[in-house]
């Protein structure tokens, strides 16, 4: 049984080192489910970092003592914490996230109602972020490349600067303002009509255009001095197969590598930009249970939120892989 045992894990180690796609895999896996626990763990330790009694904080300082004991033990705090802690997880793997201190509503049922609007919202948002940053920045880099117009680049550079300083919340408050107060084009907030979509798309991807349009144009300028763009243009390729065909696919190679890092960084523009447009989203949802010490709903969502920052940026390290293979070998 031993040497059986011994065998496979020879065998697995060969392969590993055989096909470093399987190293990768493996690898890039381990650390994702690693980050799940370390998250876990810290949505768990929240409810019990919390200066005194969640319960009592929640309930009010003026609840019977007896309804804050029934509670307590309703919601498993009367436990020992390495109890709760078990449950706290075994509960997860069965889609449940605890109970709401304050409704008694199952956290889980909460979050299913909020999230298809979050993710709605920030779906477009992303959608709209690569239709206008992709071609602006490849048009960019075509009409500047060589120190030409400078004008044109001096203007894209200030003006893409300026546009992802704005704070989202500030840019939300600027766009209601003109576009929903003053004009009436846009419902002021919530979530009544498709046309409802409208202005916090805008302001969530109005700072993402910016910093990527300006990433993507550096890159293509890159990519636009390389020796075969140069032996593409001395076979007289049509200039839009070698920009489409030669030059993005490899600028978007590097590109991906910040993808991530401004998806995970629109989470928290969702929370601003949702509170601004009253949004019947996750990021709505927080703040009112912030302030209303419902601490199991913000256990709840900021476990989804934290998932899905590491899913995305597995999903962007994965694509990477796949347009790149060379980095995953040498990587491996």
């Amino acid at each position: 049984m031993a040497s059986t045992t011994a065998t496979h894990a020879i065998l697995i180690r060969s392969a590993r080192s055989d096909n470093p796609w399987v190293s990768f895999l493996v690898r890039r896996g381990g650390q994702f489910v690693l980050a799940v626990w370390v998250l876990v763990t810290a949505a768990f330790l929240m409810i019990h970092l919390v200066p005194g009694d969640p319960v009592r904080a929640a309930l009010g300082m003026n609840a019977p003592a007896e309804l804050v004991e029934a509670k307590r033990a309703a919601l498993g705090l009367d436990q020992p914490l390495i109890v709760q802690y078990f449950r706290y997880i075994g509960g997860l793997f069965t889609g449940d996230m605890g109970t709401s201190m304050i409704t008694s509503q199952p956290v889980s049922e909460i979050i299913a109602t909020r999230l298809p609007a979050t993710l709605q919202l920030a779906l477009l948002a992303v959608l709209l972020v690569l239709l206008v940053s992709v071609p602006v920045g490849v048009t960019m880099a075509v009409l500047t490349r060589g120190g030409r117009r400078r004008g044109l680049e001096l203007a894209f550079a200030t003006g893409s600067v300026i546009l992802a300083a704005i704070p989202e919340f500030l840019l939300a408050v600027g766009l209601v303002y003109v576009f929903a107060v003053s004009l009436g084009w846009f419902p002021v907030a919530g979530n009544t009509a498709p046309f409802s979509l409208v202005l916090p798309v805008i302001a969530l991807a109005v700072g993402p255009i910016a910093v990527f349009s300006r990433i993507i144009r550096v890159e293509v300028l890159s990519v636009l001095g390389q020796d075969f763009i140069r032996t593409a243009r001395a076979k007289r390729l049509a200039p839009h197969r070698i920009y489409s065909r030669h030059a993005l696919p490899n600028a978007m190679t590097a590109t991906l590598t910040l993808t991530g890092l401004l998806l995970t960084g629109m989470v928290a523009g969702t929370v601003l930009v949702e509170n601004v447009f009253a949004w019947p989203g996750l990021g709505t949802m927080i703040v009112q249970s912030i302030l209303t010490k419902d601490y199991s709903v913000v256990q709840g969502i900021v476990l989804v939120y934290g998932i899905g920052v590491l899913i995305v940026n597995l999903v962007v390290d994965v694509i990477l892989a796949l347009l790149d293979p060379r980095s995953t070998i040498r990587e491996a």
